[in-house]
Order: C-alpha cells, then structure tokens, then sequence
C-alpha cells in the first residue's frame, strides 16, 4: 500500500513537471502590455482571463496585427489564436476617436464555421470587453431567427461573429445592417469553413463587402475614405483552399508559422515592437524560415497519442471498458468521443444512458444495479435542434465528470475546459481532421490523451498519420480488461488468446445485445447507426480509400460492434437486390440499343434494295 502510494506521488509530481514544461514551451517571456496592448485591456486578459502571459502566437501576432497588416496564422490548435486576434480589435476600437458608438455599425466581422465556435467567440468577446461597454458584440448565426438578429443590427453591432450562410442572407437582404465603417474582416478556422462547402459563400460575402479600402467616405462615416482595410486569416491547417482564399482576402500579408521551435528563434520577446512602428518593422518579428504548407501537423509535445488495435465485432465492449476505466482512474475528468455520423452518436448515447450493470441474474437484486457509466453523458451533432446544441455545449463546459458524444462538429476551434481524453471512435474522413479532433485536450499547455481505434485492416493509417509527424504507442488494452471483475458465471481462463475470447468481453456483449432485443426504440436506432456507418465507410477519399475498404468488412462484426445479434437487412440483401436490378437494367438497355441497332441496318438494305 505504501509503495503504491509513493509511487502515485512519482506520478503526480513528474505529471506536474511535465506540464511546467509544456507551458514553458508555449508561453512568452513578455508580458500583454508590452506588446503595446492598452493598460485596461491587459489587466483584464490578466485578472478576467487568468492569463499571466501570451503565448507565442499571441506575443507573435499581436504586434503584426495592431500595425495594421494582413496576416495569415497558421498555428496549432489551442495556442489561443482567438485572443491574438480579439485583443488588437479591442485595442484600436476602445482607443478611436470620435468614439465607436453603437449607431455607427459594423467595425469588426469574424466569421467561423459552426454555431458553437460562434457562441465562444461571442462568450470570450464578452470577457474581453467587460470595462469597455460603449463597444457592442454580437453574432448571427443558423438555427436562430432571423427577425432577432435584424433587431440586433438595427440598433448596431460594433464587432459581429457570423457564420458564412447566415452572414450573407444579412448582408444580402437586411437593409438595416450598417457595415460602412467595417475595418476588419477575420476568417477564424478557414480551413473548416471551406471544408463545409462554403467557397461560393465566402466569395459572395468578400465581392459584398467591397475592395480593401473603405470607398464610400459619406459625411457621417467615422473611418475616412481610403483607409485600407485589414483582413486576417487563422488556421490549424493549410491545404490549397486555403492558400486559394488568402490569395483573394489578404494583401501582401504576414505569415505567421507553425514550428513553436523556429517561433523562439525568431521571435524578439525581450524588445516587442511597438504599436505604432512602420509595417516593415513588424516583418523582422515574424518566422520567415516557417514554411506555410508544412504538412506536419503541429500537434502538442504534451499530448500523450495512443492506438487500440480492435477486432470490428469487440468495439463497443472495448469503447465502454475504455471509458469505465478512465473514470475509476480519475474520477473528476471530461471526455470527447468522436463518431463518423449523427445516428452513431444518438445510438450509443441512448445505450449509455441507459446501460446498468451488473447484468440481470437470479441472484442479484434489482437495487444493486446501476448505470454502467458513473457521470453525465451528452451528445452534439448537426441535426439536433439548436436550443438542444446550445444547451449540450454550454453544459457539458461547465461539467466536472462528464462524456461528450459527438460528430465532427465538435473539432473546430471549441474550448472545453480541463478535457482530459480524446477518443477517436471512428477514425477521419481525412487524416488532417485528426489534428483539430485531438485539439480539445492539452490545451495552452495542459496535459492530455488522444485514442484512436484501429480494427486490425486499418492499422497502416498510422503510417499516413506518421507521415504527418504524429506518432502513435499502442494502448495496454488486455491489461485494462484483465482489472475488471469476471461475472460469477463465467469460466476463468489462464491466458486469453484473443480480445473476443476474454470473458469480460463475451459478458459485456451479451448484455448489451440483450438491452438493445430488449426496447424496440434502441434496436431501431442500433440499425440506423450500422446503416449510416457502413454508407460513411464507404465514402473515404483519397488516399484512405485503400484502407479503409469497405468490401474488406465483416457486416456481421459490424453489427455485433451495434450490439445488434444478427445483420440488418438494409445494407445486406436490399443492398445487393438493388445493385442487381442496376445491373440487369443496364443489360436490359444494352440489349435494346443493339436491336435498335439491327432494326436500323435492315431499314437501311431495304431501301438500297428499291
């Protein structure tokens, strides 16, 4: 007992230590103020926001931003990119003269690509100007009514965060929104918003707003005419697109990288430039030898990345032992589950919200059973009414003990405080989507573990993630099922050969299957998860699309891994009547045209012969 408890306190003080490194490694050795940051604003980042310091992006950003230039961050998730580009806002509106006043419009437009990344930018904002009331945020958004929001603009919004559809119905049909005075325009998450499809949006809403100066010069205009406007463009990733949309919003900007190393180098801390030098000043701070369209990933050092090597048929039982395993261990912990589609994650949240244990016996008593899960468990995705989404999100934040279920729509840029675990159920649609998913934990330098399953014909996906810089140690998964209890009825077996023959295993999937034949709704709603599922494994592109094959599948695994006993019939039978109906139609076709063909020639000799 003794040497475990010393061996505990090892842990925690080399946990401890680690940690010290990891934000020693993320922090700047300056203070906000000196980055030429007003007083006010610095003392309310320190004493309203708890932070002590920049970070480096930030100590790297901000000078370049309040100078005025276009910029283009490209740094990893969870080096507070928002503040680095709030902060300078703030600094340049709380500070002009005449004084911003609600009438005047639209100054600052930050455009995001979900509704939740838009209601924590809007909460952080609201932080930001708690001794600054005369400037007013705001935010549009889907899901909320239109009639609101044009009240809103009516009355004037000095710096709006808008998601792309939304944003260009105002900017297209409400006359109310004033947006004459707008000097900034920042494209948070770019690679996402592009990745949702909303190119054509973002094209419409930049022809929209005009060129970069403001052109109009009307008498009651605070910013004069030809001020150039500054666009800034943040992103964990780059590819193309993006690289595509700095080429049309950003003039002659100034990169700002990616390498946390490089940024030490070559960042000036001891001597910050300050807010009024000359533009080409500011350049000598940024990190030249950082290359923009680097393909690693920039991960955090502190992030521990594991993998579990799962048969298709033992996933769930190896998901919920996983979780049940993270909350004995540390009882007071978040975690964010991942899942490939919106009926996935309805499915096992119903299943862990109401999955007891131990399992029905004749010796037990009804009393002793409770939820297999000992926390709060919730669920985000797309489809959810946006009241429900709103609720879910803010909760789950201020949670302790609590797991979140949830589609991609989680991974972008959102802030849930003290995450611990990342676990990637279902792996990515594309490997860079791994970086923004793993991006909820070891944030501003808290320490944190990303898990990602991997049935046994997926494992050379770690190889394209290697690729990327991202390496992976395989999770002691045997030894976390060999600590729970076997059930009295089962056999002890000395040495388990594989994962389905542990007994753990076979009992826990023999429940769950009996709670899913037990209560039709859960049965209907394990179908829908394995028909959505197998069509999403389908859909792999690229270069994934060799590993993740969908014909390589096992569907009766695949079903078992929805506690489902047998196939549904959807993607089996009916899958395969209808991909030879196809087949037979196009003989069908095939034959037709060659008798039209036959029926032509005769037409043709008979009336050579006459």
């Amino acid at each position: 007992m003794m040497k475990r408890a010393q061996q505990s306190a090892r842990e925690t003080k080399q946990e401890a230590k680690d940690a010290s490194k990891a934000k020693s490694g993320l922090f700047a050795s300056c203070s906000f103020s000196s980055l030429g940051l007003d007083t006010k604003l610095s003392d309310q980042l320190k004493e309203r926001m708890g932070f002590e310091a920049p970070t480096l992006v930030q100590a790297q950003a901000i000078p370049v931003i309040l100078s005025g230039r276009d910029v283009l961050v490209n740094a990893p998730t969870g080096t507070g990119k928002t503040i680095a580009y709030l902060a300078p806002l703030i600094h340049h509106l709380q500070g002009h003269s005449p004084k911003v006043d609600r009438s005047h419009g639209t100054f600052a437009l930050v455009i995001v690509p979900t509704r939740e990344l838009c209601l924590q930018v809007y909460e952080t904002l609201e932080k930001l100007l708690h001794r600054f009331h005369w400037i007013v945020p705001g935010y549009v958004m889907g899901g909320e009514k239109k009639a609101k929001e044009k009240a809103r603009l009516r009355k004037g919004i000095s710096i709006l965060i808008a998601t792309p559809g939304r944003l260009l119905d105002h900017l297209k049909n409400t006359a109310s929104f004033v947006h004459k005075n707008l000097r900034w325009v920042i494209f948070d998450e770019a690679d996402s918003i592009l990745e949702l499809g909303y190119g054509k949006e973002i094209e419409q809403i930049i022809k929209l707003l005009g060129s970069g100066q403001n052109e109009q010069g009307e008498e009651d205009d605070i910013v004069p005419k030809g001020i150039q406007k500054q666009n800034l463009l943040l992103s964990a990733t780059l590819n193309d697109k993006v690289n595509d949309l700095a080429k049309l919003s950003l003039d002659d900007p100034v990169m700002i990288g990616l390498d946390n190393t490089k940024l030490q180098q070559n960042l000036s801390i001891e001597s910050p430039a300050a807010p009024d030098s000359d533009a080409e000043d500011m350049v000598i701070h940024v990190n030249k030898s950082a290359n923009p369209l680097s393909e690693d990933y920039g991960i955090p050092s502190q992030l521990v990345q594991k993998y579990l090597r799962v048969p298709c048929g033992a996933r769930l039982v190896a998901l919920l032992s996983v979780l049940k395993n993270l909350f004995e261990r540390e009882a007071s912990q978040k975690v964010v589950v991942f899942f490939s589609t919106r009926d996935a994650v309805d499915f096992h949240y119903s299943l862990l919200s109401e999955f007891q244990w131990p399992p029905n016996s004749e010796t037990e008593e009804e009393g002793t059973k409770e939820l297999f899960l000992k926390c709060k468990t919730f669920r985000l995705h797309g489809s959810m009414e946006q009241e429900d989404r709103r609720s879910a999100f803010g909760t789950f934040k201020t949670e302790k003990q609590a797991v979140l279920l949830s589609t991609d729509v989680a991974a972008r840029g959102l802030d849930f405080p003290k995450v611990r675990c990342i676990i990637q159920y279902d792996c990515p649609g594309e490997a860079t989507e791994y970086v923004h998913r793993v991006g909820r934990t070891a944030r501003i330098g808290e320490k944190g573990e990303a898990l990602l399953f991997l049935q046994p014909i997926e494992i050379d996906y770690l190889k394209e993630l290697k690729k990327h810089g991202a390496s992976l140690t395989e999770y002691p998964l045997m030894k976390v099922l060999d600590k729970f209890p076997i059930p009295g009825n089962m056999p002890r077996i000395k040495k388990v050969l594989s994962l389905e023959s542990h007994p753990w295993v076979i009992s826990l999937q023999r429940a769950l299957e009996s709670l899913t034949y037990a209560e039709p709704k859960m049965k209907s709603l394990a179908k829908n998860a394995f028909v959505s599922w197998v069509r999403g494994y389908a859909a792999h592109k690229g270069e994934l699309k060799s590993i993740f094959v969908v014909k390589k599948l096992h569907l009766g695994h695949v079903a078992k891994s929805f506690a489902l006993r047998e196939q549904p019939s959807l993607v089996g039978k009916s899958h395969h009547k209808e991909t030879m109906k196809r087949k037979r139609d196009e003989r069908q076709k095939g034959q037709q045209g060659k008798k039209r063909k036959k029926m032509s020639g005769t037409g043709n000799r008979s009336t050579q012969k006459t």
